[in-house]
């Protein structure tokens, strides 16, 4: 199969405030994406429509999981005929909790996937305050595996990525807005996610600066031996790379790790 990780740069040349700042990134994701044909998979970054480091934008640009940007991003994989990792947005519950969640489309647009970031990030600012937390692991069933979501920050956290792999997933897609002064630890958490879990992981993270916040770039796709299969620079760029899915199995098998689990850890109880 052939995936493809878009890594969208967050700069944007609109004046501060401007309203259709938002539209303009839909419609070049969309372009991007709308190229891609003949992809099996695409990834787009975190909070790229919205900006992962612009706490003052995110209540004006939430949206639902029907909103502009699910339906730029719906039509979009239905034309190229891809599975779409939306990246993730700004949404906008029922009762107005905001959340940052990651969307996942099929090849003909229809929403399959729907994941609330469990890890905040912020340390009792920014995101941990603004957002509420997801509860739920989440995997989807596709034509070429079964797929886990995650986000970012969520690649400090091991027993979510277990967890997903106990329900199943062969592949794990990480949009990221992961800040450039810790590239060293994307580097290095990307791989050794992939590696204790053996699975495909592409970790798609914008680049530019956003917010005030220079991001990492450095998008990634890494094998279930922790191999790098290929890896973007700092700048707007996609990212493609073929693999074959049966390498999952094959690693299972000849290296049964997972076979050998003996300690199941229990995430303590909230205050």
């Amino acid at each position: 199969m052939r995936a493809s990780l878009i890594q969208l740069s967050v700069d944007s040349t609109d004046p501060p405030g401007a309203a259709d700042s938002a539209d303009e990134r839909r419609r070049r994701a969309a372009a991007l994406v709308r190229g891609r044909a003949g992809d099996d998979l695409v990834v787009l970054p975190e909070l790229w429509a919205a900006g992962a480091w612009s706490y003052d934008r995110w209540d004006r640009d939430a949206e639902g999981v029907d909103g502009p940007t699910a339906q730029a991003m719906s039509a979009a994989a239905r034309h190229a005929g891809v599975w779409l990792h939306a990246g993730s947005i700004v949404e906008r519950d029922d009762d107005g909790t905001l959340y940052n969640t990651a969307l996942l489309f099929d090849r003909d647009g229809e929403l399959r996937g729907r994941y609330r970031k469990i890890h905040r990030y912020g340390f009792d600012t920014g995101e941990a305050t603004l957002m509420g937390g997801g509860e739920e692991i989440v995997t989807v069933p596709t034509d070429f595996g079964v797929v886990g979501l995650a986000i970012c920050y969520d690649l400090r956290f091991p027993e979510l990525f277990r967890g997903l792999i106990d329900a199943g997933a062969e592949l794990i897609a990480v949009p990221a807005a992961w800040p450039a002064a810790r590239l060293a630890h994307w580097q290095l958490l990307t791989r050794t996610r992939a590696l204790e879990e053996q699975v495909f992981l592409l970790a798609c993270c914008a680049s530019g600066t956003h917010g005030g916040m220079r991001q990492a770039g450095h998008s990634v796709a890494v094998d279930p031996w922790g191999t790098v299969l290929g890896r973007a620079g700092t700048g707007q760029e996609t990212l493609s790379v073929d693999f074959d899915m049966a390498e999952v199995a094959l690693m299972r098998s000849e290296l049964p790790v997972l076979r050998d689990r003996v300690l199941a850890v229990e995430a303590p109880a909230r205050p």
